[in-house]
C-alpha cells in the first residue's frame, strides 16, 4: 500500500515527507493508521550515528494510532482497536521468559537493524528512473513517523478507544522510562526522597510518578527556568545548577534532603552530571543512569566505596509495555500521573518546528499528530 513516511536520508539529516510503498502485513503483523507518534531525543540521535547504507530510513517509537489490518497469527488483536506502539521483544529468549522483555537478546535486531527480524525491509520508494529504492523502517517494530505502520503483538497496547491517542503517545518510550524507573525500578516510600536530574520528558515524568507515589521530597535539577517551572507544578523543589554564587548542586540537594537524596535519576547522560547525582546521594542511596550519549562516566570511587551506594542503569523502566502501559494509564485516570501538561502538540506537517522547540528546550514532549 502507498502511504507517506518522514524519511532521513543521509547522516543527522532533515525528516523529509515522501510517499512509500508499505508492505501488506504478515501473519505476525499488524498494520496501523497512525493519529500521533511523540518525538523522542533517540528518534533525532538514532538518525546521525547510521552509515549511509542503512538509509533512508523511517523512525518514530511512540506511535499511537487504529488497527487497519491484522494477520492471521496474532491473538488479541482486531481492525478497529486504538493501539500504543511501543518497544519490541521476542518473547522466547531467557530474559523474556523472565520478565525482562528490556533486556531481550534478540533486542538490537528487532528494535534499530531497521529491518524484520529475517533480513526483510517493509518499505520502498519510486525513483525518478522508474527503479525503487529500500527504505529502512521496522525501528522499534513501528516506525511511526509516517501515516501507516507495521507493528507486532508484543509491542501493540490496545486501549480505550475513548481515551485521546494525541495524549498516551509518549506512554510508549519516554513517560513509560521515567515512571517505571521511579515505580518498577525504586519503588520509593513516601518518606524517602528522589533527585532527577534532566527535567525534560523522562524526567519529568519521573517527578511526577514519584510525586503520585507519594513521595514528598523531590528535587528536579534542570538549567532551563521554564522546565523549572513544570516541575514546581508537581510540588517539587527545582534547582537551577548554572545559578551564579550558589553552593554546588550536590551540596544543594544533600540539604533539601537532610543529608543526601534516597534515590537519584540521572537523564542527562553528562558525565558532570552523573558524577553530581553520586555525590548528592546518602549512604547506600541509589543512582539510576538512563541517559544515553556519553560513551564513559567519571565515578567518585572513594565516596562509593566509604558509603555503599549503588549506580545502575535501566533499559525502559524495567518495563513491560503490555503491562506498564495500562497500569500507567490507569493512575492518570486516578490523578496520579498527570503528565498531559508535557505533551505539545504539531501537525505533522510542521515535524521541522517539533524538532527545532525540543532541541531548544522550549517544550517537554512534542508530539506530532495527523490530520
Amino acid at each position: 500500500m502507498r502511504t507517506t513516511a518522514y524519511l532521513v536520508e543521509e547522516p543527522g539529516g532533515d525528516f523529509v515527507a515522501a510517499e512509500v510503498e508499505l508492505d501488506e502485513p504478515r501473519d505476525d503483523e499488524v498494520l496501523v493508521r497512525i493519529v500521533a507518534t511523540g518525538l523522542c531525543h533517540t528518534d533525532l540521535t538514532v538518525p546521525t550515528m547510521l552509515p549511509q547504507e542503512m538509509l533512508p530510513t523511517v523512525v518514530g517509537h511512540e506511535g499511537t494510532g487504529v488497527v487497519e489490518k491484522v494477520g492471521a497469527a496474532v491473538a488479541g488483536i482486531e481492525v478497529g482497536d486504538h493501539v500504543v506502539l511501543s518497544f519490541r521483544s521476542c518473547r522466547q529468549c531467557a530474559p523474556c521468559r523472565a520478565g525482562d522483555v528490556g533486556y531481550c537478546e534478540q533486542s538490537l535486531l528487532l528494535n534499530y537493524m531497521g529491518m524484520r527480524a529475517d533480513g526483510s525491509t517493509t518499505m520502498r520508494r519510486a525513483l525518478a528512473d522508474g527503479h525503487s529504492q529500500t527504505v529502512f523502517g521496522s525501528f522499534f517494530g513501528q516506525s511511526s513517523l509516517a501515516r501507516h505502520a507495521l507493528a507486532y503483538a508484543d509491542n501493540c497496547v490496545v486501549v480505550d478507544k475513548s481515551l485521546d491517542l494525541t495524549r498516551l503517545a509518549p506512554f510508549a518510550c519516554g513517560f513509560q522510562t521515567g515512571a517505571g524507573t521511579v515505580l518498577n525500578v525504586l519503588d520509593p516510600a513516601p518518606g524517602d526522597s528522589i533527585v532527577v536530574y534532566g527535567a525534560g520528558a523522562v524526567g519529568l515524568a519521573a517527578v511526577a510518578a514519584a510525586r503520585g507515589a507519594g513521595v514528598e521530597s523531590v528535587v528536579a535539577v534542570d538549567p532551563v527556568a521554564s522546565r523549572r517551572e513544570v516541575a514546581e507544578g508537581y510540588g517539587a523543589t527545582a534547582l537551577d545548577p548554572t545559578e551564579e554564587g550558589a553552593a554546588p548542586v550536590e551540596d544543594r540537594v544533600r540539604e533539601l534532603t537532610g543529608g543526601g537524596a534516597t534515590y537519584a535519576v540521572d537523564t542527562t547522560a553528562i558525565p558532570a552530571v552523573v558524577l553530581q547525582a553520586q555525590r548528592s546521594l546518602r549512604p547506600r542511596g541509589v543512582l539510576v543512569a538512563l541517559g544515553l550519549g556519553a560513551p564513559e562516566y567519571t565515578i567518585d570511587a572513594i565516596d562509593l566505596l566509604q558509603s555503599g551506594k549503588i549506580i545502575r542503569s535501566s533499559i525502559e523502566g524495567e518495563a513491560d509495555p503490555l503491562v506498564t502501559i495500562p497500569e500507567l494509564i490507569a493512575l492518570r485516570a486516578a490523578g496520579r500521573f498527570d503528565v498531559d501538561r508535557l505533551v505539545t502538540t504539531y501537525p505533522f506537517e510542521k515535524i521541522a518546528d517539533a524538532v527545532a522547540d525540543s532541541r531548544a528546550g522550549t517544550v517537554v514532549k512534542p508530539v506530532l499528530v495527523w490530520s
